[in-house]
């Protein structure tokens, strides 16, 4: 299969598990009366549910990882699969989201994102743009894979980057959570978030962008190098560029 059908193959699995997560979804909120989920204790306390639904959310992350892991041929197209993946199907969540219940009203919405360890709280732009930054770096990891002859430990720096992205981008998520996490799970279930860090998750995406900066250098040399080399002339070694 070429990698074009690859593409599109594991874009129609995240299209379809996005319906799935949106139906899920809707029948827990509609059980817990909470659409909207910003509204006064917006995580009730249903007996039994807590548990079941975090090992459901643990389990997509790894649905979504094994797709990549089951369509890429290396590692670094198997974590762009995986990114692609998950990326399409965060996006398209919202779309079935919004033409199941009406919600969201807009993408300045607040949101519940995640709850592991604490609830991630954060507007539905959020989440769409990291979504749509995985798209992009998953794309081009998987399908300009011929342009790198090196392992990802030759990216270090641009992946440290990332790493101090993400890591500040899930404090902003879970910054009120912080706040009371020592008053015990009553409180950070009640917490409702008033204001977005917008500076500070602006730093973040910009972090997590380094990735996508150098595949993109990286396939932009390579390819600029290709139209340039003379007869036997030997192609630079990437590691040239680190």
């Amino acid at each position: 299969m070429k990698e074009r059908k690859r593409w599109l193959v594991v874009v129609a699995f995240a299209i379809a598990m996005a319906w799935l997560e949106a139906a899920t979804v809707y029948y827990l909120r509609t059980l817990a009366n909470r659409i909207e989920p910003y509204q006064a204790q917006p995580l009730p306390d249903v007996a039994g549910l807590a548990g079941v639904e975090l090992i459901r959310e643990a389990a997509t992350l790894l649905m979504l990882f094994i797709v990549g892991l089951m369509v890429g041929k290396t590692w670094r197209s198997r974590w762009g699969y995986a990114a692609i993946a998950f990326g399409v199907w965060d996006l398209f969540y919202y779309v079935f989201l919004k033409m199941i219940t009406g919600w969201p009203h807009g993408v300045a919405d607040w949101d519940i994102l995640f709850l592991l360890p604490l609830p991630w709280w954060g507007p539905v732009i959020s989440p769409m743009l990291i979504a749509m930054m995985m798209i992009v770096w998953g794309t081009l990891a998987s399908q300009w894979e011929h342009h790198y002859d090196h392992s990802f430990r030759a990216e270090w720096k641009a992946w440290l980057l990332n790493f101090a992205g993400i890591g500040a981008a899930l404090y902003v998520f879970m910054e009120d959570a912080f706040r009371v996490v020592n008053q015990g799970e009553k409180a950070w279930r009640a917490v409702l978030p008033t204001r977005f860090d917008w500076p500070v998750f602006a730093l973040a995406l910009l972090l997590m962008a380094a990735p996508i900066v150098r595949c993109c250098l990286v396939i932009y040399a390579k390819s600029f190098r290709l139209k340039t080399l003379q007869p036997g002339e030997e192609l630079y070694e990437p590691s040239q560029m680190d």
